[in-house]
């Protein structure tokens, strides 16, 4: 039987960093990919269409949840977001884990479907430094981010809900932390008696 890959969810309030310590940790990880979302939201600056986002109008992406296409789907600061499950399965089936870079309502969706997801929570070290983070993007005015802000408090309630929780204070601390979680994952003993069989029937044999 061949040794299939680990998906993982990973969710945060928007400002708390995911995004870099998941882009950092693709760069340190060959054996993971994520999963690039379908969005109705509009391109911003310096993003690429198939990398960041598979940028879908609203009529595409409404067809695409009427053919059960998605894993998830969920509407975020109104517009909407998914995960393609095909996709998601076919890379699992090649023994390659996943990231779902997803909310907590699409991690409660995937879990009703795929139970065995692991799921990992980061917040911020505060609210201030929350607040500082949104507002040094520079890319919203003062109302969108105190939406942002009341939004991140509900998203940060649901942090019981996952197996993990990284505290992105210090980033290099946050993305060692995350980086370990996959790690012992994949040094569970079921994983490696399947990985490491040849090894083991050496050593064991006599």
């Amino acid at each position: 039987m061949s040794l299939k890959g680990t998906l993982y969810i990973i969710s945060a309030p928007s400002g708390a960093g995911k995004t870099s310590l998941v882009r950092q940790l693709l760069s340190r990880d060959s054996l993971v990919r994520v999963s690039v979302s379908h969005t109705t939201r509009a391109m911003r600056p310096g993003e690429v269409n198939g990398k960041d986002y598979n940028f879908v109008s609203l009529e595409q992406f409404n067809r695409m949840i009427e053919d059960g296409q998605f894993l998830e789907s969920a509407d975020v600061f109104d517009n909407k977001y998914g995960t393609s499950q095909s996709w998601v399965q076919q890379q699992l089936d090649r023994g390659i884990d996943v990231i779902l870079e997803i909310d907590w309502q699409g991690a409660q969706q995937v879990r009703r479907l795929m139970p065995q997801a692991v799921s990992i929570f980061i917040l911020p070290p505060s609210r201030e430094a929350l607040r500082e983070r949104l507002t040094g993007r520079g890319q919203d005015d003062r109302s969108v981010i105190d939406r942002r802000m009341a939004d991140a408090v509900n998203e940060m309630s649901h942090y019981a809900e996952y197996d993990y929780l990284v505290i992105n204070d210090r980033f290099d601390q946050a993305l060692s932390e995350l980086q370990a979680v996959l790690v012992a994952r994949r040094l569970r003993q079921s994983a490696q008696q399947q990985r490491q069989q040849a090894l083991l029937t050496g050593l064991l044999s006599e």
